[in-house]
């Protein structure tokens, strides 16, 4: 659905609402994908998401439920009645109904896990034992799994069974007795095979798993290189505990691009949108950095102001920290951005660190070069400036550009060998210690070609 449906449907929905055509807003709701009509719920008022939320089938509820943004799944689960909202945990995948408890208070959590079934609450504190952000605490339990000694016949019927609750069929895992997870077998090869085959002869051994412990970002890694559309979490024994699906994949690739872009902007990372963000949290998450970054910028007025003399003797170098400063920072990330993202993908390791290096140091010569040039020819012919003045400004950018490059290529890396996230060494980082380190270069340069 496009914007402009979108909108039409919204428009639709809201007039049903307001005359109060519940039954004809039930039929219509019936017709539309889950995802759309979660979506059109999310620009209703509070009161109005609720009573959308009441009038759906009991048959897609829990579906429509589990794409609301999870402030609209607290506001609408709180406001159920215990028994409603149990039906609707119950409902849930595992994994969606753990990670919209693990937001909530323990009161509410309390409340709500007593009105679940008994599978649901084993599946939900199962979930919920392992570390934020880890395999296992995004992972669902619903999936089919087969005994090696079943025959074709035997596991079909078996998939019948489970099949309606689990997240996937397309893939079933194959345990031994001691539930380790041996084998996978593909829906289709079962549909194709002998129905008196065993599943152990017809199984694919060569099993590819996650561990519960492994971190949600390389589980997205696993999923990127192998092209899968599911894959098996396994414990520390090899033990099927659960799978992972590719639709997981994608909010953990949204969360931690957004998570990275973030802190590239010297932002604490949010998991609310934008405009469910009140005031004072928005403030609390960007004011750290904006200290921090506000204290270590002193760094750059003191060192201008040690060197006021020079200033005074040629004012017209004033009118060019400017341009100095922010072409290093430019040119910082740049770089910076660059190996970051290299290693988000793996396509980097701290042992590269001396290519790395080698590299954007030919790059900034090129870069640095081509800028002082351009430079030199416009501060002479446009600015009149003197040709040593102009030398000055120019051999400055080269240095800025080669300084920045190099800084923004290896602190990222360092980050990532100490065991910090190289996101935090993005730009506004990276242009600070660069700022320092030209405007240094700048007054030394001048110092010596002015002789002031």
């Amino acid at each position: 659905m496009d914007e402009k449906e979108e909108l039409e449907l919204n428009k639709e929905i809201r007039e049903l609402l307001e005359s109060k055509q519940y039954t004809r807003l039930r039929q219509k709701a019936a017709e539309l994908n889950e995802a759309d009509i979660a979506a059109v719920m999310e620009e209703l008022e509070d009161a109005e998401q609720f009573k959308m939320f009441r009038i759906l089938p009991k048959s897609m509820a829990a579906d429509v439920f589990a794409h609301l943004e999870t402030d609209t799944q607290q506001y609408i689960i709180t406001s159920l009645s215990e028994r409603d909202a149990g039906n609707i945990i119950d409902n849930l995948m595992a994994d969606d109904a753990a990670d919209l408890l693990e937001e909530m208070p323990a009161n509410v959590v309390k409340k709500l896990l007593a009105s679940a079934s008994p599978e649901t609450r084993r599946d939900v504190n199962h979930l919920l034992q392992y570390p934020e952000d880890s395999a296992g605490s995004i992972m669902t339990v619903e999936y089919v799994d087969l005994k090696e000694n079943l025959t074709v016949s035997e596991a079909i019927e078996r998939i019948r069974k489970l099949g309606v609750d689990s997240e996937t069929i397309n893939i079933c895992y194959v345990l031994d007795n001691k539930r380790t997870l041996i084998g996978t077998v593909a829906l289709r090869y079962l549909l194709l095979s002998d129905p008196d085959a065993v599943i152990s002869d017809i199984m694919h051994e060569n099993v590819i798993s996650l561990n519960t412990l492994m971190d949600q970002e390389e589980v997205a890694r696993q999923f990127q290189k192998y092209d899968f559309t599911a894959m098996p979490v396994v414990d520390n024994e090899s033990r099927l505990v659960g799978i992972i699906t590719v639709d997981d994949v994608v909010d953990i690739m949204e969360e931690e691009a957004t998570e990275d872009m973030e802190k590239m902007a010297a932002i604490v990372p949010s998991d609310k949108p934008y405009m469910r963000t009140g005031i004072i949290e928005t403030w609390k998450k960007r004011i750290p950095w904006l200290l921090l970054l506000m204290v270590s910028a002193t760094f750059t007025g003191s060192i201008i102001t040690s060197f006021e003399d020079a200033l005074s003797a040629c004012v017209i170098l004033t009118a060019y920290i400017p341009m100095i400063m922010d072409t290093g920072g430019n040119a910082g990330g740049q770089a910076s951005v660059t190996i970051i993202r290299g290693l988000s993908l793996n396509e980097i390791e701290f042992a590269d660190i001396w290519r790395c290096i080698w590299k954007e140091l030919r790059v900034a010569l090129l870069c640095g070069l081509t800028l002082a040039g351009a430079n030199f020819l416009k501060l002479l012919l446009l600015d009149k400036l003197t040709v040593t003045v102009a030398l000055v400004v120019c051999l400055t950018l080269l240095c800025a550009v080669i300084m920045a490059k190099l800084v923004g290529c290896t602190l990222p890396l360092v980050a990532k060998k100490m065991g910090f996230d190289p996101a935090v060494m993005a730009s506004p980082f990276i242009t600070t210690i660069v700022d320092a380190l030209s405007l240094l270069v700048y007054f030394r340069i001048a110092t010596m070609v002015l002789k002031i």
